[in-house]
């Protein structure tokens, strides 16, 4: 058998690239707090998603958690259960309340018809999620949050580089939240980013992730720790100078996919949406088994024994993980249940080869034929 084909896989500069781009901080020994490296590629990443300022962390969760903390958040939030473990967490960690708002069928973002029905004089914010860069309702979302008065935090952690209406996605919502974890399109190995607007809530991020120390014998608020370090801000600048390629070579093995299962009955595949520049961070299909004749767990098993790494993503939904349960019910928004039960994101990265993505299809096609 070959290697095994992992759902994801990291990119990485070249060795001797990396190498140059860390030397001098065996001259600095400059590793962390704020150094030469992360004011480079916080600058750059500035100018690269188009927003008006934009911090560092230590990761995407830290980027969501101290987020909600800036904002001094209190009462209940509204968010999507059709998401990674980190934005409800975040919700919870802050003290806050997660109200679950269904999703829609089409793209899997949070159903902004449903937002206005679950706010109560306790809402306090909406945090809706970007899903596989599929882009959230943006004008609705804005327009309901401005109606309630009501604080948006978008995590925008399968977002990172894409355009909307010809704007950076991070420029939406009081802020987005980026994630730079190995698996995404753009990493630092680990990180994160905030984009925002407001200076009052860039110098609450600042005190939130250093400790609310402004000098040597000055600390001026209660703060925790979530700095990007110089040899994570160091691969981040390495790769963004290949990352318009990185997408570009993503983009070959998503239309191959398209290719061979676009029109496959009881296949769905992720929509294509107007107005956004994708950075085809995903590549998820939807499986109906009464149509397909197989369903999604026998996909992801089949794959398995041929040595081929989907993901059920997201499955569970956040609202049914076993330390949420007696708290949230998931029957409460059951598009997104019914979605988690039937979603199989396939292997996508930028030096997939084309015949494995064949292959990969093949083994999908062929097993169902044999039902």
């Amino acid at each position: 058998m070959a290697d095994k084909i992992l759902v994801t896989r990291s990119s990485m500069p070249p060795l001797e690239e990396y190498i140059d781009e860390i030397r001098d901080i065996w001259d600095t020994h400059r590793l962390t707090n704020m150094g030469p490296k992360h004011k480079a590629l916080q600058k750059k990443l500035q100018e690269y998603l188009g927003v008006e300022q934009v911090d560092l962390l230590t990761n995407g969760h830290m980027a969501l958690e101290l987020s909600m903390q800036a904002l001094q958040l209190q009462g209940e939030v509204i968010t999507t259960p059709f998401t990674f473990a980190s934005t409800t967490h975040a919700i919870v960690r802050n003290g806050l309340t997660p109200v679950f708002c269904d999703i829609n069928p089409d793209d899997f973002t949070i159903d902004v018809t449903k937002i206005e029905e679950l706010i109560t004089d306790r809402t306090c914010a909406i945090v809706p999620v970007h899903v596989y860069g599929n882009i959230c309702d943006i004008a609705e979302i804005d327009r309901i949050a401005e109606k309630y008065h009501l604080k948006v935090i978008y995590d925008a952690a399968h977002a990172f580089g894409e355009r909307y209406k010809d704007r950076g996605v991070g420029n939406f919502g009081d802020v987005s939240c980026f994630s730079f974890h190995a698996t995404k399109v753009f990493h630092t190995i680990e990180g994160g980013a905030v984009c925002f607007h407001d200076n009052a809530f860039g110098n609450s991020i600042r005190d939130l992730k250093n400790f609310g120390i402004h000098g040597p014998e000055i600390v001026e608020a209660v703060g925790a720790n979530a700095k990007m370090n110089e040899f994570c801000a160091a691969m981040g600048l390495c790769n963004l100078r290949y990352l318009e390629a990185e997408i570009a070579k993503r983009k070959v093995v998503a239309e191959r996919y398209r290719e061979r299962l676009n029109h496959i009955d009881g296949i769905r595949l992720n929509p294509e949406q107007m107005d956004v520049i994708p950075n085809y961070a995903y590549f998820p299909v939807v499986f109906d088994k009464n149509v397909f004749k197989a369903d999604r767990d026998e996909v992801f098993d089949e794959l398995e024994r041929h040595g081929i790494g989907a993901r059920k993503y997201f499955y569970p939904i956040t609202n049914d993980f076993k330390c949420f349960q007696g708290i949230y019910d998931a029957a409460e928004t059951p598009i997104a249940l019914d979605i988690s039960r039937r979603i199989l994101t396939l292997p996508l990265y930028a030096d997939l080869a084309l015949e494995d993505v064949d292959r990969i299809c093949d083994i999908i096609l062929n097993y169902a034929k044999r039902l």
